[in-house]
């Protein structure tokens, strides 16, 4: 057992340099490897996350800005359709003027017809009148005549 451990005791003294390398390396490569390569990740995880904020606050930009557009559109909206109904409006009462302007042109033109129309009524009344008592005249001494014969 003894010699198992003087065995074992040169073996460690035999790799104390290796472990000392190997700490070193490691040393080494944690300064010249691993620190850059952290660091670069760090930069890049706050980049990314910078990126991600910028794109969050375009994106909350885009979206107040769609909204205002919206509404801005939705106000030329209503505008135009107040304009549309004031015009129709305009035009409906100038059609509603023109249709009482036609009626009243209208009854003006009927009551000259039925006046016409009442005076050529008389007119061929008397005319009957005076034609009916030349006819009836006309009538009898035509019997009277057929009588005497």
């Amino acid at each position: 057992m003894e010699q198992t451990l003087q065995a074992l005791n040169g073996i460690l003294i035999k790799s104390i340099p290796t472990i000392i390398l190997l700490v070193l390396l490691h040393q080494f490569l944690k300064a010249v490897l691993f620190g850059p390569v952290e660091k670069m990740l760090k930069e890049r995880d706050s980049l990314t996350h910078g990126a991600r904020k910028a794109a969050e606050h375009s994106l909350a930009n885009a979206e107040r800005k769609t909204a205002e557009y919206e509404a801005k559109l939705r106000d030329a909206k209503s505008v135009v359709y107040k304009e549309q109904e004031d015009t129709r409006k305009t035009w409906l009462n100038d059609q509603t003027e023109q249709v009482a302007r036609a009626k009243a042109d209208a009854g003006v033109k009927v009551d000259a017809a039925k006046k016409s129309l009442q005076a050529e009524a008389a007119a061929a009344r008397t005319e009957l009148e005076q034609t009916t008592a030349a006819l009836a005249d006309q009538i009898a001494t035509s019997l009277v005549t057929r009588r005497a014969l």
